[in-house]
């Protein structure tokens, strides 16, 4: 997780990401989601997650550094992805020290470099664009101008992952940016908005896909994604014990069902970082770029 420095609303990623707005007080914007990000690490060690933090630099400017997983994944292989960012000043967030800090712990065997596909304006921005169903080797993602069929395709092949692609737009019919926006796969759930997907084919693939891989659906409203339902991750403490991590917007926009069904499989944790949410577009999901890397 990215510590930042210098968090604020980015005119750069505002055009294609219907999730972010404008603070009119720019200047608290910073000071109110270092507490927020201060607060939801501390939440994690306190239900045991191992949280690697990395402080974010000044200089380059980086707005958007809070959310790391659109730039890298880790993975169980020792691989390790750089991928290709539509807004310019995002691509200052990729750090190679992040990478040689993290080789004092795991074994990191080889950094596959997607970036060359800006040059192409291709964009496929990480763990945003794709979610992904480690266990199965399952790359989900829905097109956008930031997620490219051609970059995911290298990224399959490179990884061993199948990909599964569809259409999904929000309720003003526009192309929802990322993925992990409107959903999430857990190791025996799947959160998603189906009305997102307006296409029966592609809904119908997706809902064959959870029940071969034994997934339960819990389908989440516009309301509910807009509250950033589908912006979960499925983490493991040190003890081996599973948790799903959200917002507390996102936690407190489930129904009575929803909630009991989600708790069956993980514990939920959550914090509130509203702050993040309202001036970056992205939740607790965006924050973590989890590490499947093997230790050394």
């Amino acid at each position: 997780m990215i510590r930042p420095v210098n968090f604020g609303f980015n005119e750069q990623t505002a055009g294609s990401n219907a999730f972010q707005n404008r603070n009119a007080e720019q200047e608290q914007v910073q000071a109110r989601a270092l507490k927020e990000f201060d607060n939801i690490v501390s939440v994690l060690c306190e239900n045991g997650v191992d949280v690697i933090v990395v402080d974010d630099t000044s200089e380059p400017h980086t707005p958007d550094s809070i959310f790391p997983n659109n730039w890298v994944s880790f993975h169980g292989d020792g691989n390790v992805f750089l991928y290709p960012m539509m807004a310019e000043n995002r691509r200052l967030e990729r750090r190679e020290d992040i990478i040689m800090r993290l080789e004092d712990r795991f074994n990191v065997k080889h950094v596959v470099d997607l970036s060359r596909f800006e040059h192409e304006h291709k964009f496929l921005e990480g763990t945003g664009s794709m979610v992904l169903d480690r266990e199965n080797k399952i790359a989900y993602a829905c097109l956008s101008p930031r997620t490219d069929k051609e970059v995911l395709d290298v990224f399959c092949k490179e990884s061993g992952f199948k990909p599964v692609l569809f259409h999904a737009v929000d309720e003003n019919a526009m192309d929802i940016y990322h993925t992990n926006v409107l959903m999430c796969v857990g190791s025996g759930f799947v959160v998603i908005c189906l009305e997102s997907i307006k296409d029966n084919g592609e809904k119908e693939q997706l809902l064959n896909s959870f029940k071969k891989t034994k997934k339960q659906v819990i389908d989440i409203s516009f309301d509910q994604m807009n509250h950033f339902a589908g912006n979960m991750l499925e983490v493991e403490n040190k003890l081996g014990e599973s948790l799903v991590v959200m917002s507390k917007s996102a936690w407190n926009s489930l129904n009575y069902d929803q909630k009991a069904i989600l708790s069956s499989f993980s514990k939920p944790v959550y914090a509130d970082i509203n702050t993040i949410e309202s001036n970056g577009g992205g939740s607790a999901r965006c924050m973590m770029a989890e590490v499947h890397l093997p230790p050394n």
